[in-house]
């Protein structure tokens, strides 16, 4: 698995980026997750469309979107599911439908294959959560197993903690002291 100080794999792939008709899918790649205006990115990765566990994480994310925002850090998720069942789970999901980050599609299964995340039986993406700095360089990696939900305050609490520079003690929050 790719790990902390490691270069994010290039890649570029198909997104859901909307439901409304004609504007549904967007090209994204690596160039977007290294740039030149200080932005960081959260890539998280769910199992499956269409599932049960998966929405919910989806829609807590969207939930903390301004939070993500607020914090110069671009969301985006991700799966080995194609862009249409991508569009078909968000046109038929009330939680996803008013997504404001896009939906990755990794069809080739390349880029989950690059990060070492694939379940080794089914193919598919672990419940994985990559922290990537305005250069490109991994600096979080969370996997939960397929049946475990993660928590995104807890993505925030890192990726808070990750952008002071600074040492953070154990349960450290934005605002308390650090180190």
């Amino acid at each position: 698995m790719i790990g902390i100080g490691q270069k994010f794999p290039a890649f570029s792939k198909k997104a859901v980026v909307s439901i409304e008709v004609g504007k549904e899918f967007a090209e994204l790649s690596s160039d977007s997750i290294v740039n030149d205006n200080n932005q960081w990115t959260c890539m998280f990765w769910w199992p499956k469309d269409f599932t049960f566990v998966c929405p919910t994480e989806i829609a807590e994310f969207n939930n903390s979107f301004t939070e993500f925002k607020d914090r110069d850090t671009t969301l985006i998720g991700a799966s080995t599911d194609s862009e249409f069942v991508h569009l078909a789970w968000r046109n038929n999901h009330d939680d996803l439908r008013g997504l404001k980050f896009p939906m990755l599609a990794d069809t080739s299964k390349s880029l989950a294959e690059d990060l070492g995340i694939l379940e080794p039986t089914e193919k598919i993406a672990y419940r994985a959560t990559f922290i990537i700095d305005p250069q490109g360089i991994v600096r979080w990696v969370c996997v939960n197993d397929l049946s475990v939900g993660r928590n995104v305050a807890e993505v925030l609490r890192v990726l808070d903690a990750l952008q002071t520079d600074e040492l953070c003690p154990c349960n450290w929050k934005k605002g308390d002291a650090t180190l």
